[in-house]
């Protein structure tokens, strides 16, 4: 694979999708493949199938490929699902060489006193990133190098996954004849896609809202200060319509998709759908209000427990951006309606931007996280090609090197 081409892989529940960018040396960069593949072996953001999730990852990965006219075989893969768990830490370091300046030797000890926090066993670190750094009671410092000081303290955000889900999609991937450049969380790449720095100063909640969970990333500052995993999505409303008028999963999907409205009150009652039977029972009329009155009340349902999981936080009543709303539902009609009714704060659809190429095929709230995962990538790659802390901020810190190294261990052991 060219050295100018990222690709990212954003594995869902109800989608893979693969999504091939070419690096420009000047201006934004091009997306120049897209693959979509049903998603068969997930539940909840979890591999509970490796051989059906491989073949979904071959076809979305083929399909990218035969767009872009090229062969990919290293991409950054995204991890999601309920098992995904994030802290704030602190971490404190003295400045004892002469003339107190601070290197990024400094910063690294600094950042590595913050994430010696207890882990259970079972879990493993993906990200540690810094949100701010304090100098001598100096606050707000995003870059300490070059500063002097004798006292240098870092707040960090420390994301965990569980290590048999992190390793099972390495083995998915790898299975497939790929390589893992890395694993990134998912509202993270969102975030990346969606998500402009203003929105990030003032304070912005990005809910992501994908087929098996629901994410929600917080900024404030322009630093990431709280992530969450909701273990209900897309794929609820889907079940609760099937039981409710009693028509298959699959056809659900696509009455869903097609005249779903999240809001009963933008829905005339005299529109009317034709809904099949399951096992060949005879096909019936379907109000659009009834439909309504399924899908509202579990959206309304996701929505209170982001609401609850933003309010935990320090940050509910700093969100000068109000709540950027992406992700597969964000298409449906009225969810915006609903989200601005439920949040009490203003809504906006997030739509992937900051590349060019495909716009038409990309630009879509589905592939705000395969298209991050691309941004997410040349941005980790023009850090270290500048020498920078290489992912020390996102993602390439030295404890999930580790466990790369681990779960490649472990794949070649099973092979």
């Amino acid at each position: 694979m060219k050295q100018n081409i990222i690709a990212g892989l954003d594995i869902g529940t109800t989608k893979i999708a693969c999504i091939i960018c070419e690096m420009a040396t000047a201006g934004e960069p091009k997306i120049i493949g897209v693959g979509v593949s049903r998603s068969e072996g997930l539940r909840k953001g979890v591999v509970v199938n490796i051989d059906k999730t491989v073949q979904s990852i071959q076809k979305a990965v083929e399909e990218a490929e035969l767009m872009a006219g090229i062969d990919v075989d290293a991409v950054w893969v995204g991890i999601a699902g309920d098992h995904i768990r994030a802290i704030n830490s602190r971490g404190v370091v003295a400045i004892s060489r002469p003339q107190n300046e601070i290197s990024e030797i400094d910063v690294t000890r600094a950042i590595d006193a913050a994430k010696a926090v207890s882990i259970p066993m079972d879990r493993e670190i993906l990200h540690v990133i810094p949100q701010e750094f304090v100098v001598d009671d100096q606050k707000g410092i995003k870059d300490p190098v070059g500063i002097c000081g004798v006292r240098l303290e870092t707040q960090v955000h420390i994301i965990t996954g569980a290590v048999t889900s992190a390793q099972n999609i390495f083995r998915s991937v790898d299975k497939a004849g790929l390589r893992v450049i890395d694993l990134v969380l998912e509202p993270l790449a969102s975030c990346y896609a969606t998500l402009d720095r203003d929105e990030k100063e003032l304070g912005v909640a990005l809910i992501d809202m994908g087929g098996g969970t629901t994410d929600v990333a917080i900024y404030f500052d322009e630093s990431i200060r709280h992530t969450a995993v909701i273990g209900l999505g897309g794929k609820n409303v889907t079940s609760d319509i099937a039981i409710g008028i009693r028509t298959p999963i699959e056809r659900a999907e696509e009455i869903k998709k097609q005249y779903g409205c999240a809001l009963t009150s933008l829905v005339k009652g005299t529109d009317f759908i034709s809904v099949p039977g399951v096992g060949g029972r005879e096909q019936r009329e379907v109000s659009r209000a009834v439909l309504a009155s399924i899908i509202e009340p579990r959206i309304e349902e996701i929505l209170s427990l982001v609401l609850r999981e933003i309010r935990k936080t320090e940050f509910c009543d700093m969100l000068g951006a109000g709540v950027v709303l992406t992700g597969g539902a964000a298409l449906m009609d009225g969810i915006k309606e609903l989200a601005e009714k439920v949040l009490e704060l203003p809504v906006k659809i997030g739509v992937p931007a900051g590349f060019g190429g495909l716009t038409e095929a990309a630009k879509t709230p589905v592939h705000a996280t395969g298209v991050g995962l691309c941004l997410y990538g040349i941005e980790q790659m023009n850090k270290a090609g500048k020498g920078r802390r290489g992912g020390k901020s996102l993602g390439g810190d030295d404890s999930f090197r580790r466990i790369l190294s681990r779960m490649q261990s472990w794949v070649k052991e099973f092979f």
